[in-house]
């Protein structure tokens, strides 16, 4: 039993020297997106751009990994294309919460996790046609600089459907996004 208090107080006791070494920093970032919707019945559908801006903390848990949950506001949607002035965009605007997984290999990073999305408003119609939460995931990969600069290209796929309808077929977002981000205090 003394053996065993001992190994998890030393256990302990390295894990805050680690945290300690790498701690928390906090971030900025935004960029761009290119959104759509992807299940039954979209193929008609066309791409839209949109953008994303918000913050992030980085939680460094050894020099290779760090946890990154970020907040976002995300303008996601999708195109439909008519005859002349019949065209129409549809943006849903989200507070995005991905909580981030990174794997670090010199500048360059990997990244992996889920996302959650609170659905704040839309450009057309009512965000009673759509329901209000959207679970799904996120990996990406980019390049951080030791000035703090990164640049990174993710995917965000939906698990959960956008459609406020039981009946309606499972529609998810589907986004790519390419952004620039500063880590705040890094030299």
């Amino acid at each position: 039993m003394k053996k065993l208090v001992f190994i998890l107080a030393a256990l302990f006791t390295f894990s805050f020297a680690a945290q300690a070494q790498e701690g928390i920093k906090l971030g900025l970032k935004a960029g761009v997106n290119y959104s759509n919707l992807s299940g039954d019945g979209t193929d008609e559908l066309d791409s839209q751009f949109g953008f994303h801006v918000g913050g992030f903390l980085d939680y460094g848990i050894s020099e290779m990994v760090s946890i990154r949950p970020e907040l976002l506001f995300s303008s996601k949607g999708f195109a439909v294309s008519g005859d002349d002035d019949d065209d129409f965009n549809q943006s849903l605007r989200y507070i995005d919460l991905p909580i981030m997984v990174r794997v670090n290999a010199g500048g360059l990073y990997f990244e992996g996790g889920p996302t959650l999305g609170y659905l704040v408003s839309v450009s057309e119609g009512e965000t009673d046609d759509y329901k209000k939460f959207e679970f799904g995931y996120a990996a990406g990969l980019g390049y951080q600089m030791a000035s703090g600069l990164g640049i990174g290209l993710r995917y965000q796929g939906g698990l959960t459907s956008i459609i406020d309808n039981d009946d309606a077929d499972k529609i998810t977002n589907s986004v790519f996004q390419l952004g620039l981000s500063y880590t705040l205090g890094t030299r």
